[in-house]
């Protein structure tokens, strides 16, 4: 069996090497080529799986390790009878993390703030749950959830009154409810000054030129982690947001794992095998000396750096954006979840609850 995978799926050899030949190459640029003779194809949220891809190849199982399926063509795998799983809800930690990050960068005071969430699936339900047990008051705007799932939920027109509006929603172009250019013009213009708007979903939802058009007249704080046209995005609208990063927001090294092993799952399923022990070790805890829930979450993950990262070589005269953009995603720093964390010292019950609460471990 010849395996074909994304260089960028961590302990994959690890994984699949026992079951056939594992070869991997850069996502962005797998071929028809590269999977003419494959049998199974693995990849991540940069490579388009469709029949320019697949057609003529002999791949009878395909795997995204990502939340996302929009770079699939879902329907031409099932008329070609090929088995595909992706990982639903595999970094939906690391993007919490990423967000809280942004929260505590940006804006002070912001938990006696209305965080408005759009999309509550995997990702934004596991935020609002986070937010829930923090004490914040959030307000959740789904169309495919009812009130007996989420009790917060509310309008479109009302969510987008939050002070901070989260983006986590699928891209989609059709159906009752598509979310293509959801925050178009016409939505931009009805943000309350102030709002903070982040996206940490997918870049087109916002539309990007709008958004741009717009920065300058308003007083709105925005942060960007997914952008239109990836990875050739606008520079001038990277200048005019205020944080911006390369779409790492689910990029914890226990994210992308997590994606591998559900895969894994799948594969194993699909091949009638046993799952076999996991091959995951357990770090020893890293010590953080932290006296507030800020430094904490700042110390494991400062979204302020990945944003001056990404500033210096996108903004540098001469640079190719769609090369350098993908080199800065696969650069990222490693980046661990908070229960690999032990705060030291002795911190206040209201601390020790919320840092509980987000899995840190306490002495």
């Amino acid at each position: 069996m010849k395996i074909v995978a994304d260089e960028n799926m961590p302990l994959v050899r690890e994984m699949f090497s026992p079951y056939g030949e594992v070869e991997t190459f850069v996502g962005r640029e797998l071929s028809a080529d590269h999977v003419s003779d494959a049998d199974v194809l693995l990849v991540r949220s940069v490579t388009q799986v469709d029949k320019t891809l697949l057609e003529g190849s002999q791949v009878q199982f395909v795997g995204s390790a990502t939340i996302g399926t929009d770079h699939v063509d879902q329907h031409y795998l099932q008329q070609q009878g090929i088995r595909f799983a992706n990982a639903p809800g595999c970094n939906a930690n690391g993007v919490v993390q990423y967000v809280l990050s942004v929260l505590f960068s940006l804006r002070t005071g912001w938990m006696e703030q209305t965080v408005g969430i759009v999309g509550c699936g995997n990702v934004g339900g596991r935020l609002y749950r986070t937010l829930q047990a923090l004490g914040i008051d959030c307000r959740c705007y789904d169309p495919f959830l009812e009130k007996e799932n989420n009790a917060h939920l509310v309008s479109f027109d009302d969510v987008l009154q939050s002070d901070i509006l989260c983006l986590h929603t699928p891209l989609t172009s059709s159906g009752k409810h598509p979310t293509y250019h959801l925050l178009n013009e016409d939505v931009l213009t009805r943000l309350a000054d102030n709002t903070l708007l982040i996206n940490a979903g997918r870049g087109a939802v916002i539309d990007n030129q709008a958004l741009l058009n717009l920065l300058p007249q308003r007083t709105w704080q925005v942060a960007l982690d997914v952008w239109e046209q990836e990875p050739n995005i606008t520079l001038p609208l990277l200048e005019q947001v205020n944080i911006g990063t390369p779409h790492i927001a689910g990029y914890s090294y226990d994210g992308k794992v997590n994606g591998t092993q559900m895969v894994f799952d799948a594969f194993c399923d699909w091949q009638g095998l046993d799952v076999p022990e996991s091959l995951l070790s357990r770090e020893d805890a890293i010590e953080l000396a932290s006296t507030s829930l800020s430094g904490a979450v700042l110390g494991t993950f400062d979204v302020t750096q990945e944003d001056r990262r990404m500033r210096d070589v996108l903004l540098a005269s001469g640079a190719d954006v769609s090369k350098e953009f993908d080199g800065l995603r696969k650069t990222c720093p490693k980046r661990l979840e908070f229960q690999h964390y032990q705060i030291e010292g002795d911190v206040d019950k209201l601390l020790a609850r919320q840092l509980g609460m987000l899995k840190f471990n306490l002495t």
